[in-house]
């Protein structure tokens, strides 16, 4: 059986461990902001193992390359780039996407960031088919973690991806059997937006204390969490919600919450502080 991929170098490292033949991996020159994968790591991957690497700006640029590898099946994960109806139809067996959410709960581009702002108590995968709609496509099967309220963004995608990967080679065996037919996914489909450098100003007196301690876990390096203190324009790394307020990092949030911040950005060397460094270097000026 042989394939493209676009894809994470666990499972690019699986599929080749596997024995699986991969004809070309397809990847882009930007990083998403929701994870620390980079492409360069898949393509060391690939090179190390003479698999191809293509770099187009979207699929549809290298549509006559990829008709000629002639491939039966393509597994795409955290690919970030629309894939078109008519690319997805190169492959007999489809496209096998790997999907980080419970679908339809988070179709679109952050659904790592949203699971954690939105202060969920569970999370997963998905493996789908692939259609050319946001997400839309119908699911092979599910995983679930439970959640505990600590993770940031980037603890959740290590999370997600072992998760994903294990669940991905349970079911790719049968996906390509065709003994495993997808199942339309049930439910109303729940969207999550592309995040954007507004994102990182936060108001509040229109959040609570925990809303925004969320936000913070969420939005760490993209788009960040920023706030005025002490005539101090500081980006938040960390925080708690307290009961009083003590000092000027005890940030009073609506219904009267407090949340008390832990851990900024240096507004000067641009490190992380500690909220006690930063009253005794930066409160007093």
């Amino acid at each position: 059986m042989s394939g493209l991929v676009s894809t994470e170098a666990p499972i690019l490292t699986g599929l080749i461990e596997q024995g699986y033949t991969v004809l070309a991996v397809v990847s882009h020159h930007t990083e998403s902001q929701s994870r620390k994968q980079r492409p360069l790591e898949v393509a060391a991957i690939a090179e190390k193992h003479g698999i191809p690497v293509l770099l187009p700006n979207k699929p549809d640029d290298i549509y006559d390359q990829l008709a000629a590898f002639d491939a039966d099946v393509a597994v795409l994960s955290a690919y970030g780039r629309i894939v078109s109806q008519k690319v997805i139809d190169l492959f007999p067996l489809g496209i096998v996407n790997i999907h980080p959410s419970l679908l339809p709960k988070y179709r679109g581009p952050t659904p790592i960031e949203s699971a954690i702002a939105n202060g969920d108590t569970e999370a997963g995968v998905s493996i789908m088919s692939l259609e050319a709609g946001m997400d839309s496509g119908p699911v092979y099967g599910q995983t679930t973690v439970a959640l505990n309220g600590t993770e940031t963004k980037f603890d959740l995608y290590e999370t997600l991806s072992a998760a994903g990967a294990r669940l991905f080679f349970d079911l790719f065996p049968s996906i390509l059997s065709e003994e495993s037919q997808a199942q339309p996914q049930v439910g109303e489909p729940l969207y999550c937006q592309l995040l954007s450098k507004e994102d990182a100003f936060i108001d509040p007196t229109a959040l609570t204390a925990q809303e925004i301690e969320q936000r913070i876990r969420a939005y760490l390096v993209f788009p960040k969490t920023k706030m005025t203190i002490a005539g101090h324009l500081v980006i938040i790394t960390a925080a708690q919600v307290v009961d009083s307020v003590e000092s000027i990092l005890d940030i009073v949030c609506k219904d009267n919450s407090v949340l008390r911040l832990t851990q900024l950005v240096s507004p000067t060397s641009g490190r992380p502080i500690s909220g006690k460094d930063f009253l005794n270097g930066y409160a007093a000026d």
